[in-house]
C-alpha cells in the first residue's frame, strides 16, 4: 500500500475516532441529566454502542498513523512529531477514562453532574486543535 493510502486511511480512521471522542462525552451530558429510567437506559445503550463502534476505528487509527512514522518515517526525530506523540497518547487515555466513566453510569455509580461533563467534552477539541497545529504548521521548539 503507497504512502497517500495509508495516509488517507489514517485521516479517514483518526476523523471517524473523534467524531465518538467528540459525542460520547455529549451523551454523558444528557445521561448525567437523565432522571427517567427509560430515557437513562436508553443513553446508556448509544453510550455503550457508541464506544464499541470508535474503539476499533482508534485502534485503526493508530495503527495507520505508526505505519506513517515507522515506514515512512514522517516527522521522525522532529519536536513537533514528539509533540503529537504525547497528545497521541493523551488521548488513548481520554478513551480509556471514557470507557471507565460508561462502566460507572452502567454500575450506576457515577459521581460527576452534567456540568462536569460539559468541560469533559471539551478535552478531545482542544487535543484536536493542537494535533492539528503541530502537523500543519510544523512549529520548531
Amino acid at each position: 500500500m503507497g504512502y497517500l493510502w495509508v495516509k488517507t486511511f489514517h485521516i479517514l480512521f483518526m476523523v471517524s475516532w473523534f467524531a465518538g471522542l467528540f459525542y460520547l462525552p455529549r451523551i454523558y451530558v444528557n445521561l448525567a441529566q437523565a432522571t427517567d429510567p427509560k430515557n437513562q437506559a436508553l443513553l446508556l445503550g448509544m453510550a455503550g454502542r457508541l464506544y464499541r463502534f470508535m474503539t476499533p476505528l482508534g485502534v485503526l487509527a493508530l495503527i495507520f498513523g505508526l505505519w506513517l512514522y515507522l515506514y515512512y518515517k514522517i516527522g521522525w526525530g522532529d519536536n513537533w512529531m514528539h509533540a503529537k506523540l504525547l497528545l497521541v497518547i493523551g488521548l488513548v487515555i481520554f478513551h480509556g477514562v471514557c470507557r471507565h466513566y460508561l462502566r460507572q453510569f452502567e454500575l450506576g455509580k457515577m459521581q460527576h453532574g452534567h456540568v462536569f461533563f460539559r468541560w469533559f467534552n471539551e478535552i478531545p477539541v482542544l487535543i484536536l486543535l493542537a494535533i492539528t497545529a503541530l502537523v500543519v504548521i510544523k512549529p520548531y521548539f
